[in-house]
């Protein structure tokens, strides 16, 4: 799952705004249906509300023996009036109080008259024409251009039967169908709100683009920083006396560092000195070995501090023949070390401390595994130089650590089984430094395996 996520910044603050845009029109598609739901519903039970009570009045104040007459004229197939004797039975149940709340407060509000006396509101749901309304009476055309084209699109009837008490006693009943809400959303919603959610995502990548571009900046700047101390600074204010400040810092460290174990040459000679003139030869030989230990510590420590603080240039290097001339020169002297052949191959890089870098490699590799094969491949985008030997390998759980500085497997720091341990802490810098990896494994045929890859 967490592959099929973002990575930088900038895709997943989109994520995040995209997740946050859908779930909010899903809220206010909800809340615009549920709201729409009730108006309707009101306006419907407002309208029957009005009819109900002109009708009532107009009974109400018209002499007794026009009260049949005006009932049985104002009754249609869409509306039925009926004029009894005794309370009527409604059908159905007061489902939605709201509604019959609108109808009652209306009647009250326009009928005063009705607040002593009981008016009953009943609501109905049914899958076909309620009360029989619509049954056995063909709609006039009429009343089809104002009542059923609403109806036809509720897509559903709710009865509804309001039942109100005259002065004389006797009851008037009304029947009619209130029309649905219809369907809860249309093409035009769906058009009205994708169109919002491309403007806001539109809106929003700019914006987002626009501030996470100067934090795409500071990490380039940052990682060319890591690579080359010297490289030039970003152009915004305040990034120059940063970088600056990064530089003099390490600049300091690496010249404290070199101070000091060139400050201990002086001591470490005075100890040679006097160990000279020890008469027990044993003893002598013990503390002389252990002084030269020393000082070859603090010579690879000067070397590392040097290298480190030595500002080389990049240029275009054939890497191949780098690497050919330092299996040669290793070879001339002696050593167990071979190369596959491999087509020139150009790199810009540092020659120097990449020759240090192979150098130390190789070196370790003829120390603890007998011999060296070098070889180097490239793709359009990376240099891979691989060094195997034929030596025990590493522990897996050692792989990591051996790369700290001063760091060995054995306990001792004898000179005839190794350095001091720096070797591959400055290969590893180097490396890093080009903005590549340097990586150790142990081979399933035996052995063990650096891999240099540089960026092209």
């Amino acid at each position: 799952m967490s592959r099929l996520l973002p990575n930088s910044l900038f895709g997943q603050t989109i994520l995040i705004l995209l997740a946050g845009l859908v779930v909010s029109h899903l809220i206010g598609a909800w809340i615009y249906t549920s709201d729409r739901e009730q108006a309707v519903r009101a306006i419907g039970g407002l309208a029957m509300a009005q009819r109900v009570a002109n009708l009532t009045r107009l009974v109400e104040e018209a002499p007794a023996e026009w009260r049949e007459r005006i009932v049985a004229a104002s009754s249609d197939p869409t509306f039925r009036v009926v004029l009894t004797a005794q309370p009527p039975t409604l059908a159905g149940a007061n489902e939605e109080a709201p509604v019959a709340q609108v109808i009652r407060d209306f009647l009250a509000d326009r009928l005063p008259e009705l607040v002593a006396r009981p008016v009953r509101v009943a609501i109905s749901r049914t899958s076909g024409p309620p009360f029989g309304m619509l049954r056995d009476h063909a709609m006039p055309m009429g009343r089809m251009g104002r009542m059923g084209p609403m109806m036809h699109a509720a897509g559903a009837w709710r009865g509804l039967q309001v039942a109100v008490q005259l002065g004389d006693g006797r009851w008037l009943t009304f029947g009619t169908a209130l029309p649905d809400t219809g369907p809860a959303v249309s093409w035009q919603f769906f058009a009205s709100m994708a169109v919002m959610a491309v403007i806001i995502l539109a809106v929003s990548v700019w914006a987002v683009r626009r501030v996470t571009a100067p934090l795409g900046d500071i990490a380039a700047a940052a990682q060319r920083l890591g690579k080359d101390v010297g490289a030039p600074p970003l152009a915004e204010i305040g990034s120059a006396e940063m970088q600056e400040r990064l530089r003099r810092l390490i600049e300091n460290r690496t010249r404290m560092l070199a101070a000091i174990s060139h400050d201990l040459r002086t001591p470490l000679t005075l100890l040679r000195l006097r160990a000279e003139t020890v008469a027990n030869a044993e003893e002598r030989e013990r503390m002389l070995a252990t002084i030269a230990e020393m000082d070859a510590m603090i010579a690879a420590t000067l070397a590392f501090a040097r290298d480190d603080a030595a500002a080389e240039p990049r240029r275009p290097t054939d890497v191949t023949a780098l690497l050919a001339s330092i299996v040669d020169d290793m070879a001339d002297a002696g050593m167990p070390v071979t190369m596959k052949p491999a087509a020139s191959t150009v790199c810009d890089c540092r020659p120097g401390a990449l020759r240090r870098a192979i150098g130390n490699l190789i070196d370790n590799a003829v120390k603890y595994g007998k011999t060296a094969r070098a070889a180097i491949q490239a793709t359009p985008r990376t240099v891979e130089i691989t060094i195997n030997d034929e030596g025990p390998g590493i522990p897996e759980e050692e792989l990591a650590r051996v790369f700290q500085p001063f760091y060995r497997l054995e306990g001792s720091r004898s000179r005839e089984t190794g350095g001091v341990g720096l070797g591959l802490a400055i290969a590893l810098s180097i490396v890093e430094a080009h903005g590549g990896e340097l990586t150790l494994a142990n081979r399933p045929e035996g052995g063990l395996r650096a891999r240099i890859t540089l960026p092209r």
